[in-house]
């Protein structure tokens, strides 16, 4: 087994990793409630860019409150969804498959 060609594909892959990160950034996932009162844009490294909300929700602390969490809940598990396949197929289109190292990138 050549480890310096196998750490060389490691550094490869980690610097391919960061640079899926990095475009993860300018992907935006955009969500709204059902009645789309409430709309939420993500990039698909979960970090919020926009939350628009109706001025009728401004009324009901509590409803816009529920509508906030289901909303944002469902954003975040759909940019989590994009994120984790991208960076998948980083790391299966480089690595060699070593036992054991499927977990490292987790």
């Amino acid at each position: 087994m050549d480890l310096m060609g196998m750490m060389g594909k490691l550094k490869e892959t980690q610097q391919k990793i960061e640079d899926t990160k990095k475009r993860l950034d300018t992907v935006l996932i955009d969500e709204q409630s059902a009645d789309g009162l409430l709309k939420i844009t993500l990039t698909a490294n979960r970090k919020v860019k926009t939350i628009s909300i109706d001025d009728s929700l401004l009324e009901d602390k509590e409803q816009l409150e529920d509508y906030l969490i289901v909303t944002l809940n469902k954003a975040i598990e759909r940019a989590t969804s994009v994120n984790e396949q991208e960076l998948d197929a980083v790391a299966k289109m480089d690595m060699p498959m070593i036992p054991g190292m499927d977990n490292l990138f987790k």
